[in-house]
């Protein structure tokens, strides 16, 4: 349960992790200051195995004109992908993915949208740099020499997953996933990652949880949530890699049902609580104007109302001297 006694609990143990200054996140020529303004990553699937169908595009036409509304909504950059990540959908070939990336990304890039590629084959990631992406949405481990050395050519940032496993599609044995407290494992596993990536000379890193990914260990949606929003509320303890969190927002459909398009922007409050920098979503405007309004809420508790006179007044706004 999510209480405030709960949350001053977590920040009496952790809080010292708060404030630790992270990077900027580059995109392209623009540097993103996700402290002061976090980032939106808006989604666009060319599969049609996604679940989300509002994210799904069946043509390049239909993936283009997508594109192109995620950005007028407010996101800063588009992630395009090609196969789910669910280990039961079809697997689709490098050069599939490839054909059907680059033209839109080429589309993209000439109407002045920037792009993120998610793919865990090198060849695609590198077709997909030349038609203009700016990021490599990392979701798998087994190829970091090549795909840090491929960023670093092209002059792109890298959005690291915390897979454990090769990639999304390939996880590891389950019952490695399941610890009480999994940012031990994260921080190792960023760690080593990100000095890799920063010593082959990757020009910027995201860091991302992964709390999308793999979730056959826990069956029952209420864990599954219990677990995600958990992972959201205590992402600032990532921040001592230095590097800003990317998360990708939970839907939560067990949970959330027939309202399941209003998931993500519950999902959003956890994470900006939590310090997250970059927010992954199908959602962009329903998102976007949470955040906002999360941005632009006091953090102080109003004064007392004051009289014109100067003078306090009673619970019913008449001024004692009134009376």
């Amino acid at each position: 349960m999510i209480s405030l006694r709960a949350l001053a609990a977590l920040v009496e143990e952790h809080g010292d992790e708060l404030d630790h200054p992270v990077a900027p996140f580059l995109l392209g020529s623009r540097s993103l200051d996700t402290d002061t303004a976090p980032a939106l990553m808006g989604i666009l699937n060319l599969s049609r195995d996604s679940w989300y169908r509002e994210s799904v595009a069946t043509t390049r036409e239909h993936a283009v004109r997508r594109g192109r509304t995620l950005a007028a909504q407010g996101a800063d950059l588009v992630d395009v992908g090609a196969e789910s990540s669910d280990a039961a959908t079809e697997r689709v070939t490098a050069q599939r993915q490839t054909d059907q990336l680059v033209p839109v990304i080429e589309e993209l890039a000439a109407a002045g949208v920037a792009t993120s590629v998610e793919s865990y084959h090198p060849s695609t990631v590198e077709a997909c740099l030349k038609a203009g992406s700016s990021v490599i949405n990392l979701s798998g481990s087994a190829d970091d020499e090549e795909m840090f050395g491929l960023a670093a050519s092209y002059g792109a940032s890298v959005v690291l997953c915390h897979i454990v496993g090769t990639h999304a599609r390939d996880l590891a044995d389950p019952a490695q996933a399941v610890e009480a407290d999994p940012f031990p494992r994260m921080l190792e596993q960023f760690e080593r990652r990100l000095a890799h990536a920063h010593e082959l000379g990757v020009p910027s890193v995201a860091v991302d949880p992964g709390i999308g990914f793999g979730f056959s260990w826990l069956p029952d949606p209420v864990d599954r949530a219990r677990y995600q929003a958990a992972v959201l509320l205590q992402t600032f303890r990532l921040r001592r890699l230095g590097a800003p969190v990317c998360h990708a927002l939970p839907s939560a459909i067990d949970l959330f049902g027939e309202e399941v398009r209003t998931a993500e922007g519950f999902f959003a409050v956890l994470a900006s609580l939590g310090r997250t920098g970059i927010y992954r979503t199908h959602e962009v405007p329903r998102v976007k104007v949470v955040l906002d309004a999360v941005r632009g809420l006091p953090t102080q508790p109003p004064a007392p109302p004051v009289s014109s006179s100067g003078l306090d007044r009673d619970e019913d706004g008449v001024d004692r001297e009134q009376r």
